[in-house]
């Protein structure tokens, strides 16, 4: 692993330790930040000080608090949207282009139903009826990342399942299971793993959106999307404090991008020889 690192371009190493300071900051949240979560402690708005490193937002909540907050709570709902997404996705992937026939035209046909309509709307209107809880929120976009999930993954599966390897198994009796777990995943791996990275960010993203919005994280939660609506107005005051959040979102979704533009790189390096 240290062998990897070293032989690594300078993006990817700044992609992650980007990564790794928002790993950090998300799971050790409540030892680095100074106040509570929703605790107000200062004047609206007010400028960075020593007391305050990047000022208080509209409440007078310090705003370096939130941050750290935000990135545990944006971080963990965007990584468990995206598992989840992939779980569904890469095993109704593989089942369509290992069983094939009315299976694979069925969930095709299924993945080809929600793809219809645009993501964002199909969101929002599932959250305006179904309410904007986080297991809600969580369900809608897990289901909506799986479809784009299950394109790529049957695609994959399909160009492996026809390989002698697995006739092979089949020959010596592997069933179903065995040959998705043993033979195609494996050998699908370094595409799906550069895929997460995207996903997650597209995930990261569009949770963000929700929340500029209002129908993603709600308050008092501390997320980098709603902190963003919430002070959008200190512009006009020519107040820069929306801005650390924006910054915070756009940051990490250039590590995780500099990581992944390697990782495909380096993948299709290996398949070339």
């Amino acid at each position: 692993m240290l062998t990897l690192l070293k032989k690594s371009p300078l993006s990817a190493r700044v992609g992650l330790i980007i990564i790794l300071l928002n790993l950090v900051t998300m799971i050790l949240a409540p030892a680095i930040a100074p106040y509570g979560e929703t605790e107000m402690v200062g004047e609206v708005w007010a400028p960075m000080s020593a007391e305050h490193l990047m000022g208080t937002d509209q409440l007078g909540r310090d705003l370096f608090t939130r941050i750290v907050y935000g990135a545990r709570n944006t971080i963990t709902i965007a990584l468990l949207i995206t598992l989840l997404s992939f779980a569904v996705g890469s095993l109704c992937g593989f089942l369509a282009a290992t069983v094939g026939g009315w299976v694979d035209q069925v969930i095709s046909r299924i993945v080809d139903v929600v793809m219809a309509f645009p993501t964002l709307i199909f969101a929002l209107m599932v959250l305006s009826v179904a309410g904007t809880s986080i297991p809600v929120l969580i369900a809608v976009i897990a289901i909506l990342d799986a479809t784009r999930v299950y394109r790529l993954s049957r695609a994959v599966a399909m160009d492996i399942e026809v390989l002698d390897f697995v006739e092979v198994a089949r020959l010596r009796g592997e069933g179903l299971w065995w040959i998705m777990r043993h033979e195609i995943l494996p050998n699908a791996m370094p595409p799906l793993i550069a895929e997460f990275g995207l996903r997650f960010c597209f995930v990261f993203l569009f949770i963000s959106a929700l929340s500029f919005l209002g129908l993603g994280i709600q308050p008092p939660t501390a997320d980098w999307g709603s902190m963003v609506r919430e002070n959008s107005g200190a512009i006009s005051f020519g107040i820069l404090t929306p801005l650390w959040p924006a910054g915070a979102i756009a940051l990490l979704t250039i590590g995780v991008n500099l990581v992944v533009d390697w990782f495909l790189h380096r993948s299709s390096q290996i398949r070339s020889q």
